[in-house]
């Protein structure tokens, strides 16, 4: 591959000619470069363990029931828990394209080490919070500098090759499960510290003033031992010379560039690369584009050399499995922001009454059980049933999902919380971890579909920001529609499952579109 002309028309990743005939075709897997995979799944955990934390107090937390935001209607609650959802992913949205342009640019470490002290400072700022419009500005900030989904879905995409990137996908749940476990049942367990655990902090009057403190504490401070992990051990795996990489010194004095990699090419600032517009600084160098930079896939056009502008980026393949994502994450955030909230409304309202540790308990058994599930069986689906058919069967899953909130909410009030309701939500939640198989099937189809090497920062970074908008509208367009059917008993109390549906509905037409091999075999 190092001998062909790289352009925007090159496959981000390239299947090996099959063999003659008679002989075996299959291509040998590629080793993962463990070392540095498993920081990068150690950095992974930081997402979910800061984002899943708050889900079983959220319906209870200062901004709804404790500051009287709601003025004790039960039907409102809905539309605040889906707001503080939403914020997150909205200024995400703002932002991530260009955290991921500009990792293009400067590589992905310093952007990664940038959002994950923005996602420790925010989630400080979150237990410190007393006023509505401080936890507005916690979760603004937690998303406007997180960068970190993108980028680090760019780093397994050039950490490996098509031999091996269903086994690295395979393994990236296990790593978000364990955090979508751990979050729920710190959150669960030890909102309201002082209440609960009178003999160890009932003296304390900080815990009393911030009694969400503790629990958005911990995964604050895992945060910020990974950032120490990262700025430590973490190569850049994107800008190297060799096996030589970028030192710490670089990034601390901003300096991406050994000598060797010089050239009398002018590039852009940073505010440049931000904002856009200005002319090159010709005093700061290029990237050589002809080092090689990938040990398992050859050569890799770096930045200017090959990077695209925004508009070649929006060609079919990129917009298709980026919608397919995009289509995806909306079904799911939906999903995940009302559980809590019909989890927590009372029985008589259509929900099941439950108190947080023990939504924190079952949002936690569902994480790990994702996680370890994915582990064992992702990469035989993928190659069992094709990463096209395997999304679709995945997809349609969420269908029987949503049927059976109203059929578990009907038993609940015809006989309380009895075994067959409980049999129904483990069912629910069993489909959901099956319906999550598909993301992994996302991230290859968007790494796939990159125009090229260069650019496959810039396309994880478009498809997370369409991402980030769907979660943003996601949580209030089902929690509000949640709340409706409560208020208004809007077709039978169920318009938030209808909604839900046509959101499925429009997954898997995204889907449909996808192409059956994402490999160009040419």
């Amino acid at each position: 591959m190092s001998s062909q002309n790289v352009d925007e028309e090159t496959p981000l990743l390239r299947q090996e000619p099959q063999e003659s005939e008679g002989t075996n075709s299959k291509k040998q897997r590629t080793p993962l470069p463990w070392r540095q995979f498993s920081i990068l799944l150690l950095l992974q955990v930081s997402e979910p363990l800061t984002s899943q934390v708050i889900a079983p107090f959220l319906p209870q937390a200062r901004l709804i029931r404790d500051i009287g935001i709601t003025n004790g209607e039960e039907s409102r609650v809905g539309y605040y828990v889906g707001l503080m959802y939403s914020l997150f992913f909205l200024t995400e949205a703002c932002t991530i394209f260009h955290w991921s342009r500009v990792s293009d640019q400067i590589g992905r470490k310093p952007v990664l080490l940038t959002g994950l002290f923005g996602l420790s400072l925010s989630m400080y700022c979150f237990g410190l919070s007393t006023t509505f419009w401080g936890l507005v500005i916690s979760r603004c900030l937690n998303g406007a500098l997180n960068g970190n989904i993108g980028i680090m879905k760019s780093m397994v995409a050039e950490m490996t090759d098509s031999t091996n990137m269903a086994q690295a996908y395979s393994i990236l749940p296990f790593t978000w499960g364990f955090g979508t476990t751990v979050g729920p049942l710190i959150g669960g367990s030890l909102e309201r510290p002082a209440d609960r655990f009178p003999e160890i902090f009932g003296n304390s009057a900080f815990l009393k003033k911030y009694p969400y403190f503790l629990p958005c504490s911990i995964p604050a401070t895992v945060t910020a031992l990974s950032w120490i992990v990262a700025f430590v051990f973490l190569k850049e795996f994107y800008l190297t010379v060799g096996t030589a990489p970028v030192t710490r010194g670089c990034l601390i004095k901003g300096n991406y560039l050994t000598s060797s990699r010089r050239t009398n090419k002018p590039t852009k600032t940073l505010r440049q690369l931000l904002f856009g517009g200005g002319k090159d600084n010709a005093d700061t160098p290029r990237i050589d584009s002809s080092v090689p930079t990938n040990p398992l896939d050859g050569p890799l056009p770096q930045a200017e050399a090959g990077q695209l502008p925004f508009r070649a980026l929006l060609i079919r393949p990129v917009l298709i499995a980026a919608g397919s994502y995009a289509t995806l994450s909306l079904v799911e955030i939906a999903f995940r922001a009302v559980v809590p909230v019909f989890l927590a409304t009372p029985i008589e309202m259509g929900g099941l009454n439950l108190d947080p540790p023990t939504i924190g308990n079952l949002l936690s058994l569902v994480g790990l059980s994702n996680g370890i599930l994915q582990w064992a069986f992702f990469a035989r689906m993928h190659d069992w049933l094709g990463a096209k058919t395997m999304f679709l069967v995945t997809v349609s899953a969420f269908l029987p999902i949503i049927a059976l909130y109203p059929a578990i909410s009907f038993m609940a009030r015809s006989q309380g919380l009895g075994i067959s309701v409980w049999c129904l939500v483990g069912l629910q939640m069993t489909l959901f971890i099956f319906a999550n198989f598909a993301f992994g099937l996302t991230f290859m189809f968007v790494s796939a579909a990159a125009p090229n090497r260069a650019s496959i920062g810039a396309t994880n970074g478009l498809a997370q920001m369409l991402v980030s908008f769907m979660r943003a509208i996601g949580p209030v367009i089902v929690n509000s529609a949640f709340s409706l059917s409560i208020e208004k008993h809007i077709m039978g109390g169920y318009f938030a499952y209808w909604v839900m549906a046509v959101m499925v509905g429009l997954a898997l037409w995204v889907g449909f579109l996808l192409p059956k091999n994402m490999w160009n075999n040419n």
